[in-house]
């Protein structure tokens, strides 16, 4: 299916790969093409790459540019998986204090939410610490989670995992024994000691946690739509936010950092739009220029904001038929998936690494759906397409 751009993916991705023998899992190359159902008919591009008849316009209807420069070289392939193990889907990748590299995985599954990690999957670890250079100091998890959705680090060295698939969130040490427990496995609801599948926690200075919640009917009238703030302790402090698209309102709230002024940041991913918060929950701005966010990360030290976008679609598609609804989920018109980067402080974005698969996009992710930086500059995206990619900056090779 879609012979022409599993091609050009291929030839894109494959051909930057940093090791002899690749991690990537097999969807890694497919530019979110799903494949043909038994005895169906492929639908062939009609178009070549680069050909399609309507082009992206320098800026989307919601202020997100298409034409900013890209400082980065191509992306990599990055981390060495043991033996036989490529990666699965996810969502996630971030820098510890230390600059190693931490990343979660669904076990080697392609999929969201669910059961990804549980039943057969449950002997495989998802939690996985690299070096800069893509080797592997140390893997862990192995039948605590059900399906792991972001993984958080925090300045003490703590490891925090929301796990969408139990409604659950974990502390654990580096070595993955769990210090705190939030939530009811298998209970998604509304309560103070519940969540409707969690997707990721950032943590304040003075240890206060705060819980994005919840993945959970985007586009529709169900599941959370909050931030859940505990003190460091686990103990319930308040609550902020519901459905809706008003200021301090939520659909999917999907992503969630702290600058270095203490302000929240909220990526409320089918709203295709970044609110900001104080830590009481006071509304103070939103940003649309940043594209649709489905990971953030903050470099507190410059207050550098990486944001990636991993599903902004129009419903075109490149076969000439109707394959995609022409509004609803993901719909975020004129604009370039990939990684913007910017200033946490005015908002403002220098820079795009965009996601080479052609325009128009398949219905799946592609890309970046995590992000992070280490100390050298180089940035990381977690791809719900079965990778982790390096892009180094571009003025690396020429100092080499």
């Amino acid at each position: 299916m879609f012979r022409a751009l599993s091609i050009l993916a291929a030839s894109l991705f494959t051909a930057t790969s940093v090791f002899a023998q690749s991690s990537a899992g097999p969807a890694a190359t497919t530019c979110g093409v799903p494949a043909p159902e038994t005895g169906a008919t492929p639908q062939q591009a009609i178009f070549p790459p680069g050909q399609y008849p309507v082009s992206l316009p320098a800026m989307s209807l919601l202020g997100a540019r298409n034409d900013l420069p890209n400082p980065y070289q191509a992306g990599v392939d990055f981390g060495q998986l043991p033996p036989g193990r490529k990666w699965g889907s996810t969502a996630s990748v971030t820098t510890a204090a230390d600059n190693t590299i931490w990343v979660v995985d669904r076990c080697g599954n392609s999929g969201a939410g669910g059961t990804t990690c549980a039943g057969a999957s449950a002997t495989v670890n998802p939690v996985f610490q690299f070096d800069t250079t893509g080797k592997l100091l140390k893997t862990f998890g192995a039948g605590m989670f059900v399906s792991p959705h972001k993984l958080t680090v925090d300045e003490a060295g703590n490891v925090w995992v929301a796990d969408n698939g139990s409604h659950q969130i974990f502390k654990m040490d580096q070595n993955g024994r769990v210090l705190m427990t939030l939530g009811k496995k298998g209970v998604a609801g509304p309560g103070n000691d519940e969540f409707d599948a969690p997707t990721e926690v950032a943590i304040a200075p003075n240890g206060d946690i705060f819980v994005a919640d919840g993945h959970t009917g985007g586009g529709l009238a169900i599941g959370n739509a909050r931030v859940v703030k505990f003190d460091k302790n686990g103990k319930f402090i308040k609550t902020w936010g519901k459905k809706g698209m008003g200021p301090g309102e939520f659909d999917v709230p999907h992503t969630i950092a702290i600058d270095s002024r203490g302000r929240v940041f909220v990526g409320d991913r089918q709203n295709n739009r970044i609110q900001i918060f104080d830590q009481d929950g006071r509304f103070l701005a939103q940003w649309f220029q940043f594209g649709r966010p489905s990971g953030m990360y903050i470099d507190k030290k410059t207050d550098t904001l990486y944001v990636a976008d991993s599903e902004s679609r129009d419903g075109r598609t490149n076969t000439g038929r109707f394959a995609l609804a022409q509004t609803g989920y993901g719909f975020n018109p004129g604009i370039r998936r990939g990684i913007r980067v910017g200033s946490a402080r005015d908002g403002s974005v220098r820079a795009f690494i965009p996601d080479p698969c052609p325009y128009p996009y398949a219905s799946g992710s592609t890309l970046a759906e995590g992000v992070t930086v280490d100390a050298q500059g180089n940035v990381y995206g977690a791809d719900f397409n079965q990778d982790v990619r390096k892009f180094v900056p571009t003025r690396a090779r020429q100092t080499n």
